[in-house]
């Protein structure tokens, strides 16, 4: 009998499926392990299901960050990396309420979230920037971006985190209402600051957050030498509208706060009984916020876009302290708990220091792979520190 090659018809389809599973792998992998989050947590395996959750808000966070990314390239600066910043802070609000809600029944989880919001930023600051710094530095020899956007970014930094110490200098005192009062002024502070910011991003300054003329003539240059063709978009999210697009992200976001919560209910007995340290904890908790952020970041240095890194890296430091702060308080209170912002010297100093360090790997409009490492080692160092501080 004659053997007959497959149809062409059969190569097709199988190219197809392998298109969309690799398209939408980030998708299937959240929804099977989301539905393995709720099976272990329903029939008792916590470790099972935390290790589930947190991998499911990775893979889903993934989602929220390419639909992001998206709609970041049909905005001009800096509304683009207000879209990616703000996306990736609000997976990190709802992950640390949902800790916050366990401090009802374990004060430990409170000093979990405060080492979360400090985390949030030495992550953002030394991860992302770090990572994106040495692998664009390895492709080109210096990356330029427009040195006024690290300089404003590095001064509101340091104005923001000279604030927190306010209340964490008055845990020394004996009355625990004047800590929190001291605490919710600054949360109301903070937020009128970032206000003031916005105006100052979006009105009156918005050219310093733009990419320079040189680095944008030089990444034409680039396209132009490649000489690539572009492929037509079949990414369902690429064919969407932005208010589509939109509804998107607030639609994968609440699922993320579906797990978020079983990820705090199981997660907080385990790191208890295990004898996690809540400055780890919370760097967990960051780096889980973080990670699709960081991937964003990365293939833009490697697009020599350093501009896009700086505005993603340091603009979510902003808002993690300006906004993730007041935002927590609020829903705290509202929920009948007190968190207050008293963080630990160890805290307070690895921001400012952090801070100090990127404003000396920025201010000159230049970075190079060098300076990669060197947030990375201060990063290695603090982790290493979180580990073990109690």
């Amino acid at each position: 009998m004659d053997s007959h090659p497959p149809s062409r018809n059969s190569h097709n389809s199988e190219n197809t499926a392998l298109h969309y599973l690799s398209e939408y792998s980030d998708i299937l992998i959240g929804t099977i392990f989301g539905v393995l989050a709720f099976y272990f947590h329903l029939t008792h395996s916590p470790y099972l299901a935390v290790f589930s959750a947190a991998v499911a808000i990775g893979a889903y966070s993934i989602t929220v960050s390419e639909i992001a990314e998206i709609l970041a390239e049909r905005l001009d600066e800096p509304y683009a990396s207000f879209v990616l910043t703000f996306s990736a802070v609000a997976v990190e609000i709802i992950l640390l309420f949902m800790i916050v809600r366990e401090g009802v029944h374990n004060p430990e989880a409170l000093e979990t979230v405060k080492g979360g919001i400090i985390s949030a930023v030495i992550v953002d600051m030394n991860v992302l920037l770090g990572l994106a710094v040495f692998i664009g530095g390895l492709s080109y020899k210096e990356q330029e971006h427009n040195e006024d956007t690290s300089s404003t970014y590095t001064t509101i930094l340091l104005v923001a985190s000279s604030a927190l110490l306010v209340p964490s200098i008055l845990t020394y005192t004996e009355d625990s209402r004047t800590l929190f009062h001291a605490s919710v002024m600054i949360a109301v502070l903070l937020m009128i600051f970032y206000i003031a910011i916005f105006i100052f991003q979006t009105r009156t300054h918005s050219h310093f957050f733009k990419a320079t003329a040189k680095s944008r003539l030089f990444r034409i240059r680039k396209k132009r030498g490649e000489e690539e063709e572009e492929e037509e978009e079949d990414y369902l999210f690429d064919r969407l509208g932005n208010l589509w697009n939109f509804a998107a992200i607030f639609g994968f976001i609440f699922v993320i706060g579906l797990l978020a919560e079983l990820f705090a209910t199981d997660g907080m007995p385990i790191a208890r009984e295990v004898g996690i340290s809540t400055g780890l904890a919370g760097l967990i908790i960051a780096i889980i916020a973080v990670a699709p952020e960081i991937m964003t970041a990365i293939k833009a240095a490697r697009d020599d876009e350093i501009q896009r890194v700086i505005n993603i890296a340091m603009g979510a430091s902003t808002v993690s302290i300006m906004l993730t702060v007041p935002i927590l308080m609020g829903l705290a209170y509202i929920n009948g708990i007190q968190l207050t912002l008293d963080f630990n010297a160890f805290q307070v100093g690895a921001l400012i220091l952090t801070i100090i360090l990127a404003w000396k790997t920025t201010d000159d409009g230049e970075t190079n792979y060098f300076e990669g490492i060197s947030h990375l080692m201060f990063f290695i160092g603090y982790a290493i520190i979180a580990t073990l501080y109690r």
